[in-house]
């Protein structure tokens, strides 16, 4: 079964608002082993959203159908469906009073025009919604499928869940399973990673690989289709021990696993705390690491030390390195770092200090220069860094090199 994906709403066309739910269907869909080829967005236009409900249905076995399905003039998914198939809208009285109903149980009048909410295209069916007043619908036009449901994101994939693939696999349509593997690599640019795989990317079809660059990171996904998820595993492993073979030294992680997780998982093995003083990044280091749950228990504290003065107050760094050295130097990166983990009683201190621009550099100490410096129970290393972009792309390079710099660390046993 191919699917096609058709998102309503002008705010995701003005920027605005930002899609999760195509991102999430098409996680879903592809699980499920259902193709999609296309992927639309429309806003609040009947014409428009009938306009491209049928060119999707034109090329699509499943049309799903996001937004649009609330009470207000604008949302008009339901009229563009009935469009679209050459439907009437038929109001069901039973939906009505359900919706009526929930209204009064929260103590609250149902305004007209939410019975809007209980029209249906002619020979539709309503799906319910546990969380909200927009039914959702679904469409049996023969051979093809359109399904319409809310743009809320714990309405949308509850339905999707709960009832939607409920109703697919009845009618047979899932019949395949795709898996997928992701493996984490970083430390490693995409183009040297590449002369490493370039032989298996080619030679595999089923699984096949894919690559995808970040700052600093590289995932590695590889894919397979199969009739169970077990097959597909079984496909999925022998490529990703051949690959685990070429990268195992760059590879911190899978899946949903972050850097940031993986060096809180290594702290709390060894008993040890972590200490970071921050300049450049201004705090997106420590962030990263707390976001990780039970934080508390691995990271003692974060500075962040901007001003020279504050590096000398807070982090002990010496007066006289400023005027020897500069505060953008491999010297005051090692300071930072031994003062912060000194100040902490900490087993390790991080550092970070550089130019990110667009102001401040000078041909020595150009835009994009960093050092990043870690103090540990074996002493202090520090590497120095020349990161393209801009202010908030360098900031973005340097926390996950001094994040991999870490894990590198703890990982070689130090």
């Amino acid at each position: 079964m191919n699917a096609e994906i058709v998102v309503v709403g002008t705010e995701l066309l003005l920027g605005q608002t930002l899609d999760t739910n195509s991102q999430w269907l098409g996680r879903r869909l592809a699980d499920l082993g259902i193709n999609v080829y296309f992927r639309t967005t429309v806003g609040d236009n009947e014409r428009r959203i009938a306009e491209v409900l049928r060119a999707a249905l034109s090329r699509a076995d499943l049309v799903l159908v996001c937004g649009g399905l609330g009470p207000t003039v604008d949302d008009v998914t339901r009229q563009g469906c009935a469009a679209a198939t050459g439907r009437t809208l038929v109001l069901h009285d039973d939906l009505l009073a359900k919706i009526r109903d929930r209204f009064e149980k929260r103590g609250m009048r149902m305004t007209d025009n939410n019975a809007l909410q209980a029209m249906v295209p002619q020979g539709g069916t309503p799906i319910p919604n546990a969380h909200g007043t927009a039914p959702g619908l679904w469409m049996d036009l023969g051979a093809k499928v359109l399904c319409a449901m809310p743009g809320v994101p714990r309405e949308m994939t509850e339905m999707f869940d709960g009832w939607v693939v409920p109703a697919l696999r009845e009618r047979g349509a899932v019949t395949a399973t795709t898996r997928s593997r992701v493996l984490h690599v970083v430390g490693m640019p995409e183009s040297h990673l590449d002369t490493k795989i370039e032989d298996l990317f080619r030679s595999s079809e089923n699984p096949t690989i894919g690559v995808l660059a970040h700052a600093g990171q590289v995932d590695v996904r590889l894919t397979a289709r199969a009739a169970n998820a077990e097959a597909a595993d079984a496909l999925i492993a022998p490529l990703e021990r051949a690959l685990l073979d070429r990268l195992a030294d760059s590879v911190f992680g899978f899946d949903a696993d972050t850097l940031e997780d993986t060096i809180g998982k290594n702290l709390m093995a060894r008993g040890h705390r972590l200490a970071v003083a921050e300049s450049l990044t201004g705090g997106q280091v420590c962030d990263r690491l707390t976001n990780v749950p039970g934080s508390s228990d691995w990271f003692e504290r974060g500075v962040v030390a901007y001003s020279n003065a504050s590096k000398t107050a807070l982090l002990d760094v010496p007066e006289e390195l400023f005027r020897d050295h500069g505060a953008v130097s491999e010297a005051c990166a090692r300071a930072m770092a031994e003062g912060v983990r000194t100040r902490s009683h900490s087993a390790w201190g991080l550092s970070l200090t550089g130019i990110a621009g667009p102001a401040g550099a000078t041909p020595e100490k150009p835009v994009g220069l960093v050092f990043v410096a870690l103090a540990g129970p074996r002493g202090t290393a520090a590497h120095r860094h020349l990161f393209p972009g801009d202010r908030a792309a360098v900031k973005r390079w340097a926390s996950q090199a001094a994040l991999t710099f870490l894990w590198r660390t703890l990982t070689q046993g130090a």
